[in-house]
């Protein structure tokens, strides 16, 4: 078959859009091309992929006219997540994979020239667009994105260390190196069984401050906002990381949201789960450092807690 189609997510804003990666293989001058609004380092995929391919043992299609299109096309496309679903998808249209397997999976991770496969953003945000949608898509991602992913009630979650862990997995039945086991680097992440108890610095470490520590009371217990104004060393910054401590725990809808947004700017980590994040900016930082001056949303800066301002 020289048309193949892989399913996968690209990120914009908050949201995690479906992306189908459409493969297709046809006879002509050798060449591959990769359109569909595609960013820079999406483009830079094809060397990535051709490289990952050929040092895993496979074959690719050198003699074949290589096209690649992101559907849809309207829609802005980046970093290299797209590296795994296009490598299936050139092993599929070109017959090494069974292109049929694919259609309740969704792909997505950055090849190293190697076949290693490496974490990618915002897998937390495409596990819960998945969860939205209410459709039984099992989701495949690398090492540290797909514990992140697992985080979601009933997501269906498999890491894979290499590109030949998923190769593997997804080969004719008729193929002599078919195997009713998964390889060592295939396996299923189990969604994480409840909440965890989260640890705040303690309010009572705070000597004196009696009316601060009553207007942080008042806010938590009220949810209210809180300005606190003060010259250096007054104790604003401390007060602020005690804040949290005072609030109920998280739900598992708030942490979720919390955590997407921490995953779509590459800077959520498991041991943060379910504590609510607290941010430091500087105190001559700019109204448009706070909110975000920059077109994408890897240069804006989300600042959530308290902000103590000189």
């Amino acid at each position: 078959m020289s048309l193949a189609l892989v399913q996968s997510r690209a990120l914009l804003g908050l949201e995690a859009a479906a992306v189908t990666v459409e493969v297709h293989l046809a006879n002509g001058l050798p060449c591959f091309t990769l359109v569909g609004l595609a960013d820079v380092e999406v483009k830079e995929a094809r060397e990535r992929v051709r490289s990952a391919i050929q040092n895993s043992g496979l074959e690719f299609p050198n003699n074949k006219r290589i096209t690649v299109n992101l559907a849809p096309a309207d829609l802005p496309k980046d970093s290299g997540r797209f590296d795994l679903p296009i490598a299936l998808g050139i092993l599929a249209a070109s017959g090494q994979i069974d292109a049929a397997q694919l259609t309740n999976y969704e792909f997505a991770g950055e090849l190293s020239l190697s076949g290693e496969l490496r974490a990618v953003r915002g897998a937390l945000a495409m596990s819960l667009a998945l969860h939205a949608s209410h459709v039984c898509t099992q989701l495949v991602l690398p090492p540290g994105s797909a514990e992140e992913a697992a985080l979601v009630p009933d997501a269906q979650v498999y890491r894979a260390q290499h590109l030949l862990d998923v190769v593997q997995h997804f080969l004719p039945a008729t193929s002599p190196n078919t195997s009713a086991e998964p390889g060592p680097g295939w396996s299923r992440i189990m969604p994480e069984p409840q909440l965890r108890v989260a640890s705040y610095p303690d309010m009572a470490d705070v000597k004196g401050q009696l009316g601060a520590k009553r207007a942080l009371e008042i806010a938590a217990a009220g949810g209210h906002s809180l300005l606190l104004i003060g010259p250096p060393g007054a104790g604003k910054s401390m007060l602020a990381q005690r804040f949290a401590g005072l609030l109920p725990a998280m739900s598992t809808t708030e942490a979720l949201q919390s955590a997407a947004v921490a995953s779509l700017g590459g800077r959520f980590t498991l041991e943060h789960w379910a504590q609510r994040p607290i941010c430091h900016p500087h105190h001559t930082a700019s109204a448009v450092a706070l909110v975000g001056g920059g077109v994408t949303f890897r240069n804006r800066c989300d600042v959530f807690g308290i902000i103590a301002t000189k």
